[in-house]
């Protein structure tokens, strides 16, 4: 719908609505409502404007991959970054969410969600999924239970933010049919959804104490949301967030009951959407195999805006007889995406006389200065900066339609941006090359204003200088705003520098860059930079490493800075998945562990398994990795720390990630570590705070004492421990200590699968305690280690006596270098033979 007012007349309805007409009159109102949300979202505009071709949502619609997250420390890496990341994650790790439960617990939740924040890089879906979600429920096909819909995006909010009114008349504004509704009787059951948190303009300071609890009251707008989504409005009424990362914050976790997350497409979501975009299902395959080929644009069709761009342009080659060199770099895609739709724009009737270049400089002008400010979402303020006036704003989205856009919402006000980030991004970068080839000027001086005035010696121009500025511009930016505007101008250098045109040595740049990254001492920060070392053309130091792994002497060479950042690069770029991380191979020779941990964290971090056995890492060490899984705790999945001396520091801050709710650990071993009483208390501590996740805990070796397995016994007690291997061999365990692991075995029989107390003096009245736990019905223990025990022949008839007693379960059971006799030998054997009893191993 172009306006409010093309509608037919709303039916209206006199007096207050009560009980006995709400099934008919609200009825005929909700009907209205649906069929004007449904003629809005039922199209989608893959980067047209208005003006373009739409195409039905439910034709190509494609299943996002989106799961439940926690709101956590915020990523300031750049979005790209962050996708590259998440492609490494197996798919398997977190539980997926249809777009339509959105509001619907998971298996085991029983709080009810009122509001939903969910999070994503630019162009993964977000919107696609609120589109989808109003587009099923105003089609009657999913969540009936919910009245009406109100699709409040902050880029249209944003031009309210200066007005004052209640929430009722804000709705007014924006769904005139609620004037006959009254939405805060409790009548209805509605849901708010609020579209793009990082492109709100608003102020929204949760601290306020301007609290509104009637929909009448007056307020600023931005006080009406923060009230609305803090429930003191309407606190029935469901909420609906989404934002990218960065912007995640703005909103305090405790006004959000669940957090998720869209992560685009999985793999074969990727292929799905290839063939329902293209036809000609031969040409789709060679799309698709196309893509695979290049690791880096294979990653990015994580993003569907992405694939819709890589479909536009490969589709379009492919096609044609003389079709040059098929895209294999971000830049060299986007590119001939930019050429593709100059040549659509020459096929359209209107504005001729409009030259591409004019267009270009404007909207690369437009696109740099933005992207400085870090926004996405431009209004009439922001074109006139750059010299655009609305009319000419317009004419640019009707000959750009699939580059720059105007948007028309529900308020009528215009809104401009461009299709996608990364285009925003890419033009930008053509426009500071521009700005210097043809032009004689560096847009980042022109943005510091010293060369505004002033006339620039070409002479002593140079494009290096260009990428030299813009490789510090990006190195300093915390959130790496500028890492992929970095990257398409060093790409774009490749492409368009003609000889003679300016002083272009890019040898030098290479250079440049790879000094940069012999100074910097974190590697994570370097990656980006070997990203840009492709683009020009340059794989000499990541040949190098590659060669040293596949050798085998990656750990007996002394690497400098740039080769261990170039290792990391090489590692996380890798095609296989990085589901295990073994410190061991860099160690050999004359690296030492600390120093080779701190180097490869990035690494760590992305690493499923971390084994870091008997390699010496000490407190500095343990500090750098517990610091690193704070930072991505939900992502591993075992860590061994076996034969390291962690000392009291060292497990307190381990046990600290492991406190974290956000962590996933399943198997933990810490085989002689030298825990002692008050890293077992530390440890038990944690493993109280969050209980469902440890599957395995390896603790041999360690002197835990009495106090230590007392306060351990206690975690296992918590009924949602869901613990099934406990290794607590030579841990000096006595007659004490196994009373209170008894009990606790006792209290939460039902999970533990395998106990090793092997080396431990457990006496006649431990032995009597743990067999007591075998005979419970619920005990599913399976494995039973009691090397070196003491067990002796009244220990022995305790034992054949519990599994007579529950004889299902129990599998192995070593009592190897015990004195068992005669007797206790025939009570197992027997039971060994017996076919009755599982028991398949006997030591």
């Amino acid at each position: 719908m172009k306006s409010d007012h093309s509608m037919d007349n709303i039916i209206e309805f006199k007096g207050r609505h009560t009980s006995t007409d709400f099934s008919h009159d609200s009825r005929l109102v909700q009907s209205r409502f649906k069929s004007r949300l449904m003629q809005k979202f039922q199209c989608l505009y893959e980067g047209t404007a208005k003006q373009g071709n739409p195409t039905l949502l439910n034709e190509i619609y494609t299943d996002l991959y989106i799961t439940e997250s926690e709101s956590g420390e915020i990523n300031k890496e750049h979005e790209v970054r962050q996708i590259e990341t998440q492609s490494r994650r197996a798919e398997t790790e977190d539980t997926p969410i249809k777009c339509n439960d959105i509001f619907r617990p998971l298996p085991g939740q029983d709080k009810p969600i009122r509001t939903v924040l969910t999070k994503g890089v630019a162009g993964i879906g977000k919107t696609v999924s609120v589109q989808k979600f109003i587009l099923d429920w105003a089609e009657g096909k999913e969540n009936q239970d919910i009245q009406f819909i109100f699709p409040l995006p902050f880029r249209e909010i944003n031009l309210m933010k200066d007005k004052t009114l209640s929430l009722s008349d804000l709705l007014h504004v924006f769904f005139p049919e609620t004037k006959e509704m009254e939405i805060s009787s409790g009548e209805y059951k509605v849901l708010f959804i609020f579209d793009g948190l990082d492109e709100c303009r608003l102020s929204l300071n949760f601290k306020s104490e301007v609290k509104l609890c009637d929909i009448s009251e007056s307020a600023s707008v931005d006080e009406l949301l923060m009230n609305l989504i803090e429930g003191n409005l309407l606190p029935s009424a469901l909420i609906w967030i989404t934002s990218r990362p960065a912007a995640a914050d703005l909103v305090p976790s405790e006004c959000v009951h669940r957090v998720t997350e869209v992560r685009g497409f999985n793999e074969p979501q990727k292929e799905e959407y290839f063939r329902k975009r293209i036809n000609d299902q031969s040409l789709a395959n060679t799309v698709i195999t196309h893509l695979k080929s290049s690791r880096s644009l294979h990653i990015m069709c994580h993003i569907p805006v992405f694939c819709w761009i890589s479909a536009t342009v490969l589709e379009e080659m492919l096609r044609k007889a003389e079709r040059g060199e098929i895209p294999k770099t971000l830049t060299q895609m986007y590119t001939e995406f930019l050429i593709i739709q100059t040549n659509i724009k020459h096929e359209k009737d209107y504005e001729n006389e409009m030259k591409d270049g004019d267009i270009i400089v404007k909207l690369g002008k437009l696109a740099f200065q933005q992207l400085v400010k870090g926004n996405l979402i431009f209004y009439e303020e922001d074109l006139r900066e750059c010299g655009i006036d609305v009319t000419e704003a317009s004419v640019y989205s009707g000959l750009c339609t699939q580059i720059f856009r105007e948007e028309l919402g529900f308020y009528q006000g215009k809104v401009f941006c461009f299709v996608h980030l990364s285009i925003q991004e890419h033009l930008a970068a053509l426009y500071a090359h521009l700005s210097l080839t043809k032009k004689k000027r560096n847009v980042f001086d022109q943005t510091k204003k010293s060369l505004s005035s002033k006339v620039v010696n070409w002479n002593k121009i140079a494009l290096a200088e260009l990428h030299h500025t813009a490789v510090d511009e990006a190195l300093q930016s915390e959130n790496g705003h500028l890492d992929l505007f970095l990257r398409f101008l060093l790409g774009l250098s490749e492409l368009l520098t003609q000889p003679g045109s300016c002083t272009y040595n890019k040898k030098e740049t290479v250079q440049y860059i790879k000094q940069k990254i012999r100074k910097n001492r974190s590697p994570e920060r370097s990656i980006n930079l070997f990203h840009c070392l492709n683009e020009l053309g340059d794989d000499s130091l990541m040949q190098e490493i590659q060669g040293y792994l596949k050798s085998g002497k990656i750990g007996r060479t002394k690497l400098s800075s740039s080769q261990w950042s170039a290792l990391v690069y090489v590692l996380l770029t890798s095609e296989q998945k990085m589901d295990e991380f073994v410190l061991k191979r860099f160690i050999r020779a004359q690296n030492k562990a600390d120093e080779v941990l701190q180097k490869l964290l990035p690494v760590v971090k992305e690493s499923r398994s971390v084994q870091l056995s008997y390699c010496g890492v000490t407190d500095k060490g343990f500090a750098a990795l517990t610091s690193a899984l704070r930072s991505n705790p939900s992502h591993l999945r075992e860590l061994d720390l076996t034969g390291n001396k962690l000392g009291t520091s060292g497990v307190n801050l381990l046990s600290g990630v492991l406190t974290d709710s956000q962590c996933k650990l399943e198997t933990l071993r810490l085989r002689f570590c030298g825990v002692t009483d008050e890293g077992g208390a530390a440890l038990a501590s944690a493993l109280r705070s969050n209980p469902s996740h440890l599957r395995e805990l390896d603790l041999t070796g360690n002197k835990l004492g009495t106090s230590g397995l007392n306060l351990l016994s206690d975690g296992l007690k918590d009924p949602h421990c869901k613990l099934e291997i406990l290794r607590l061999s030579d841990c000096g365990v006595t007659d004490e200590g196994c009373a209170a692991l008894a009990s606790a075995l006792r209290s939460n029989p039902s999970h533990l699968r395998e106990l090793d107390l092997s080396g431990n003096k457990l006496g006649v009245t431990g032995v009597k305690l743990l067999s007591d736990v075998l005979k419970d019905p619920y005990c599913k223990l399976e494995t039973l280690r009691l090397r070196y025990c003491g067990v002796t022949d009244e220990g022995c008839a305790a034992l054949a006596s519990a599994l007579r007693s529950n004889p299902s379960h129990l599998r192995e059971l070593n009592l190897t270098g015990n004195n068992l006799g005669v007797s206790g030998v025939k009570l197992f054997s027997d039971l060994k033979d017996d076919l009755q009893y599982e028991l398949k191993t006997l030591l």
